[in-house]
């Protein structure tokens, strides 16, 4: 079976400026930087409460602690958030009503929580809509490792922030390409 498509920067900015416009697109985009900018699985993304970005004070949390039934390998762990994407979290929080902080994150049109299974049926459509041919709701998961493999983290690094129990599963992610073998060369 092939492995999702990893996007370049130029091709994450096509599907974010094509994202249908309807009363979703501010909650869609998040859901898609949260695969792309944080490394989250898609169970990890549809599991989401208030609470996991939002402080007591209002303002948004630099990290999201994931307890064990929120992830893949009940394995509890720390997603780190860059300042972009707490930008973005904060933007999405003045979307949604006031709420309890044990409130799903994200709700869908029916008004329930999303299950990684209807989470990766709405990213697959998104990138769908766009045409871009190869791309899952895995690709921005593959992305954000192969991204930073490229600018030099090293591989125990990129496990820590996949929450991966092994590099050799890390690594399986990794996509090489032309770019990552020129610059590798010139460093002789």
């Amino acid at each position: 079976m092939a492995q999702a498509k990893t996007l370049t920067a130029r091709e994450l900015r096509k599907v974010l400026s094509n994202l249908p416009v309807n009363r979703y697109r501010v909650r869609n985009r998040l859901m898609l930087l949260l695969t792309h900018w944080a490394g989250m699985r898609v169970g990890e993304v549809a599991a989401l409460r208030v609470s996991d970005v939002r402080a007591a004070d209002g303002t948004v949390k630099p990290e999201i602690q994931l307890d064990a039934a929120q992830t893949k390998g009940k394995h509890a762990r720390t997603v780190f958030l860059n300042d972009r994407l707490r930008k973005e979290i904060s933007a999405y929080l003045k979307t949604i009503p006031v709420c309890g902080p044990d409130r799903p994150l994200f709700m869908t049109q029916k008004r329930s929580g999303f299950t990684a299974n209807v989470l990766c049926q709405t990213l697959n459509g998104l990138y769908k809509h766009v045409g871009m041919n190869g791309a899952t709701s895995h690709s921005g998961r593959r992305s954000f490792i192969t991204t930073l493999a490229s600018k030099g983290i090293g591989v125990r690094v990129l496990a820590s922030l996949a929450g991966h129990r092994s590099i050799a599963t890390t690594q399986a992610y990794i996509d090489v390409n032309d770019n990552m073998k020129r610059a590798a060369v010139e460093l002789v």
